[in-house]
């Protein structure tokens, strides 16, 4: 049985090239939706209040559990997206449980 604490995946992005983004971007959302997948927020930053950061964007997506997040993460249909997201940013994608 699936752990029921929600899991968040946590991307902190830097764009390198704006037309492969919107390609990436527009694919991820069907992707989330087999997976019970959320966006919770998509911005830019505004601001370095402490420590360091170099990424220019970030992302937060929710799932029920780590299991469906693992499980999107691995999924043929995200998978695919893969080569477009490296192509278009350097992104590092975080997991985290609540």
């Amino acid at each position: 049985m699936p752990d029921s604490r929600p899991a968040y995946l946590i991307g902190h992005i830097t764009v390198k090239d704006e037309a492969k983004w919107a390609v990436y971007r527009a694919g991820v959302p069907l992707t989330l939706e087999p997976w019970g997948g959320e966006l919770v927020f998509r911005g830019r930053r505004a601001a370095v209040l402490g420590g360091q950061h170099d990424a220019t964007d970030t992302v937060v997506l929710r799932f029920p559990d780590l299991v469906s997040l693992q499980n999107w993460f691995n999924s043929a249909a995200y998978q695919a997206l893969i080569p477009v997201r490296e192509q278009a940013a350097d992104v590092v994608l975080v997991a985290y449980e609540s």
